[in-house]
Parts: structure tokens; sequence; C-alpha cells
């Protein structure tokens, strides 16, 4: 019998004092725990984008750039977004925490460091981070077409099926980011949110539902293709579809692949083709072009 190994958690300790980083590397060193160190802001930056560490310790006033600036940095990467970062700090007024936080801090730690306080803190963010990336990617296996905004209407996150009904609705990162972030800043401030956003792009209708807001001040949204379910129920009835063989075949229709759908309808390829098995028997045809042309009559 084998088992798996479990891959150890990757710390990274950003701090421009030896005698600090050679302290938290005596007091890790048996937590299972890979530890990276860099002493400089820049230097986190890169090895943090590079590596993609489970959580940072970095210290906050560093010459050059501070704890805070490349905290910002780091954060604006969509893939350290749910990294933790625990701010090592002698300073514990109000403002300086404050500025923590603001820049992407998720806790903070005063100094001297008290090892046992820091290693329960680590651990608790550590398995909090883990909570979110896993449910994270629960919902992108999932399928659905959901995404997360901010109060000005700028996409926090989006699972992969949104994003490509986004493209098949030729919507570029300008318009996202224009006109797309107004309108849906808008909505998500109404008083009545139960009325879904209608938002009309060059070749597609598309309907914005609001579900909730997290704890994270994310407001989260549901998109849907409301031309897509006029036209599946137009195939419906004149061939005798299921709902699924319709999408299959609006989809086939309008040019896109198999691998396509299958992204699309949150199935599998091998599935796309068992119901383009009956979709061919129900029309009566022996290949997707006469398919397609049948559907787009």
């Amino acid at each position: 019998m084998t088992t798996t190994k479990k891959q150890k958690s990757v710390v990274l300790i950003v701090d421009d004092s030896p005698e600090t980083l050679s302290m938290l590397n005596d007091a890790l060193d048996g937590e299972d725990l890979t530890i990276l160190i860099a002493m400089e802001g820049q230097q986190a930056v890169t090895i943090a984008q590079s590596i993609k560490p489970d959580i940072i310790l970095m210290d906050a006033i560093m010459p050059n750039m501070d704890g805070f600036e490349a905290c910002e940095i780091i954060k604006n990467n969509p893939a350290l977004k749910y990294t933790p970062v625990i701010f090592m700090t002698g300073m514990s007024d109000t403002d300086h925490i404050k500025k923590g936080f603001m820049a992407g801090g998720t806790d903070y730690i005063t100094k001297p460091i008290n090892p046992d306080e820091l290693i329960v803190r680590m651990m608790a963010h550590l398995n909090n981070a883990r909570i979110t990336i896993h449910s994270q990617q629960a919902l992108d296996t999932v399928g659905q077409f959901l995404l997360a905004v901010n109060n000005s209407g700028q996409i926090e996150w989006a699972t992969p099926q949104t994003y490509q009904l986004f493209e098949l609705a030729q919507i570029d990162d300008a318009w996202l980011a224009d006109k797309f972030a107004q309108k849906v800043a808008q909505f998500i401030r109404s008083d009545n949110k139960k009325i879904p956003l209608k938002l009309k792009s060059e070749n597609k209708q598309l309907e914005l539902s609001y579900i909730t807001e997290t704890e994270d001040n994310e407001y989260l949204l549901k998109l849907a293709d409301i031309e897509e379910k006029d036209e599946t129920l137009v195939l419906r009835q004149k061939y005798g579809l299921t709902k699924r063989e319709s999408e299959v075949l609006l989809w086939i229709s309008k040019g896109k692949t198999n691998r396509e759908i299958a992204i699309v309808l949150a199935m599998s390829p091998r599935t796309v083709n068992k119901h383009l098995e009956q979709i061919f028997k129900k029309l009566g045809v022996e290949n997707r072009t006469s398919a397609a042309a049948m559907a787009l009559r």
C-alpha cells in the first residue's frame, strides 16, 4: 500500500535583519514548512511571483521598497490574491496597522516576536487560505457562470465559463473595465437588485443576476445568455430535442468545436459526442455541417 506524501507549505520570510531571519528560521524549522528568505521588498516580489508561497511574513519597514509597497504589488497578482501576508512590525499604533491592512495584509504581529503566537496565527491563516482556494477551485470545476465584483464594479474573480461567455459575446477587457464596471457598480448599489441587469454587447444579450455579498465585501453575481434560452427553446420545439441536445446544437450552429462546447456547457467532450449522435438521428443528418445548417434555418 502506497501513501501520498503531504506537500509542505511554503513560507516566505521578508526582513532586512539577519538576526530576525535567523530567529524565525529556527522557530519554524520543526513545523514541516519549506522556508524561503528575502532581505528587501523587490526581492520578495520577485520570489513571490515565481515561487508562489503559501504564506508570507513581511517586515513592514525596510529600505528602498518597504513591506507595504511590496505587499500591494504581490496582491495585484491574481495568482497571489489569497496568499496570507502577516506583517511584522515594531510599531503598534493604529495608523501603522491600518496601512498594513489597506496594503492587503491579512494580520500583523508586533516585535519582538513571540514564536509560539506567530506559529498559531500562521497555521490558522494557512488553513483559511486553503479553504478559500479549494472553494474557488470547486466553483471553477462545477462550471457555473459566476463572478465576483468589488464596489467599483471591477471583476475580482470569475469562473472560466464566465470568461468563455464574455469571449463568445465579443466582450474585451476594455469594455469590462469601463462600461461593464459602471453599469455593475450602479446595479449593486441599487435598492432593487432582484431585477436582473441587462447587458447588450455587439452580438449578444446578457443578463446579470445578484446572488449575495460575501464577507470580503465582494458581490457574487451570475451571468446568463438570454438569447441562448430563446434559441434553444425554438430548436427543442422544432426538432423534438432535449434541453441539453438543443444547447449543443445551438453552439454547433455558431461554429464552436466540441471542446469549446464542453467548456461552455460544463460537460466532457465525450458527453458532447453522445448528444451529437442523438441530434443526428433526430434531424436525420449524418454530420455536424448538415445539423448546423438545419439549426440556422
